[in-house]
């Protein structure tokens, strides 16, 4: 039995319904308004469990007894969590045979909670990956079965890196299926004094402090995407900052002050150091390389970014 919802849960069911192991059942949130018409869609594991013939249920309650009859009459030897989105109850957890597994973007007991990729990013960290453990009541608390590492590189974003992490986790969740069908598997508990909590997003956090430094607003900028993104106002126009760099300079100016806008550079000062914006999005616009906004929107030196 599979549950997942967004994309980061599709390449794993796919993996499932191309290997030795029977899908026989996908749990999936209801349909819902989504993108900016906010038409009500699907899912995107509902999508690929449809076009693969695979029983797709949607409860809104997950204790409804019609519900758990009908994941008890699918009778699950095991179940796969990725991504799902809601804390499953005891009463579901015990239903397979075997429990339930969960794809955890994140090596755990490094960012337990909703937004491991982000956070992994934010705090700089320069690897992350992939744990495969055992679901239980507590948030990610789990007993560990498989991890794998996935680097981050100074020009990852979370968005960039989501689907790395999606497609380790699908390989890495087949070869755990494997390793539990061919016997008993090791299952190591977590280092609760190890533990991190990556908590969910806030809209505030695209607000960028300036006093801050290039290090600090970088890992900001790369790691609120897609959502929140990282704002500014500069002179009258709000714009997202998508992609940037940290950059060598020898300027001196007050924090937020635009030190270089030309070609293809938009050099902002912090506190420490000097922070390039290479690509941005105006609000109401398409994203854009710095050099094309700059071409309609002449800035000068000395500017205060808000």
């Amino acid at each position: 039995m599979y549950f997942g919802t967004p994309q980061f849960a599709v390449p794993t069911l796919e993996r499932l319904l191309g290997s030795s192991h029977p899908v026989v059942g996908v749990v999936t949130q209801p349909d819902r308004p989504r993108g900016r018409g906010q038409h009500v869609t699907a899912s995107p594991v509902k999508v690929v469990a449809e076009a693969h013939g695979v029983p797709v249920l949607q409860p809104t309650q997950l204790r409804d007894a019609a519900f758990l009859d009908s994941v008890r009459d699918l009778a699950p030897d095991i179940g796969v969590v990725a991504a799902y989105g809601r804390i499953l109850p005891q009463a579901l957890l015990d239903l397979p045979a075997h429990g339930m597994v969960n794809v955890h973007a994140s090596l755990l007991p490094r960012w337990r909670g909703a937004a491991p990729i982000h956070r992994a990013v934010i705090a700089g960290d320069t690897v992350t990956g992939v744990t495969i453990m055992r679901v239980v009541l507590a948030l990610d608390a789990g007993p560990m079965l498989a991890r794998t590492e996935v680097p981050i590189t100074s020009g990852d974003t979370s968005e960039s890196l989501e689907p790395q992490l999606a497609s380790a986790g699908a390989d890495l969740l087949v070869a755990t299926l494997d390793r539990l069908a061919a016997g008993p598997v090791t299952e190591v508990p977590q280092d609760e004094a190890q533990v991190t909590y990556a908590e969910r997003l806030q809209r505030s956090e695209s607000v960028v402090v300036w006093t801050r430094s290039a290090v600090e607003i970088d890992r900001q900028i790369r790691g609120l995407q897609p959502w929140p993104l990282a704002v500014v106002t500069i002179g009258d126009r709000r714009v997202a900052l998508l992609r940037s760099a940290v950059v060598a300079s020898n300027a001196t100016a007050t924090p937020g002050t635009i030190i270089r806008a030309a070609g293809d550079d938009l050099h902002i000062a912090t506190s420490d150091g000097v922070v390039a914006i290479t690509q941005l999005k105006p609000e109401g616009r398409r994203p854009m390389p710095v050099r094309d906004w700059l071409n309609g929107v002449p800035i000068t030196p000395g500017t205060v970014v808000a």
